[in-house]
């Protein structure tokens, strides 16, 4: 697949998050003829008094997804449910009423976590949110990886074998299904 631009959001807003070590990992396992964009979160609360007047900040937000081919979504999970920053940027992001820039964009998501479940109920929270956006889910594959010291190092390689065959199946995959429902 040629000339694809994914969007990259990653679920938490630390600087410090393994969850954008494997975002940059995710990107140099991508086949060739793929490009990313990294879309910030860091967004003040959504409320429905922005609706008339989007801040700069939500516009950005809008404008990043709606210029992307895909979505990739790299999320821990908080509380065994999606993270406060990443719900509030989608929020935003499908605000104000008819305006829901996620609508019909292929979205994939996967995620990490210390814990041996890798953030597995954290995304399958925010799965029923993405269908209520109406996103084209990539769902044939899913990513709940078990982080551990070392797996990535950094330069953000994949350090097991095959983990990392493992995720470039997946970004092969994912590629093609996005390629398949770009718009």
């Amino acid at each position: 697949m040629s000339d694809l631009k994914i969007g990259v959001i990653v679920g938490s807003l630390s600087s410090t998050s393994i969850n954008r070590k494997l975002a940059e990992a995710m990107k140099k396992l991508a086949p060739e003829g793929v490009s990313f964009t990294d879309i910030s979160i860091d967004l003040p609360i959504y409320r429905q008094d922005f609706d008339a007047d989007y801040p700069a900040e939500g516009r950005a937000l809008k404008e990043a997804i709606e210029g992307a081919d895909a979505i990739l979504i790299v999320t821990p999970e908080y509380n065994r449910s999606i993270p406060g920053g990443l719900k509030n940027a989608i929020d935003w992001a499908s605000r104000p009423w008819g305006q829901n820039s996620f609508k019909e964009k292929p979205v994939g998501v996967i995620g990490t976590s210390p814990s041996g479940i890798g953030a597995a109920i954290g995304q399958n929270a925010l799965r029923p949110v993405l269908g209520f956006l109406n996103v084209a889910q990539f769902n044939a594959i899913e990513v709940y990886l078990n982080f551990k010291d070392g797996l990535i190092d950094d330069n953000h390689d994949i350090t097991n074998d095959g983990t990392k065959a493992f995720l470039a199946g997946y970004m092969k995959d994912f590629v093609a299904f996005a390629g398949h429902h770009k718009g």
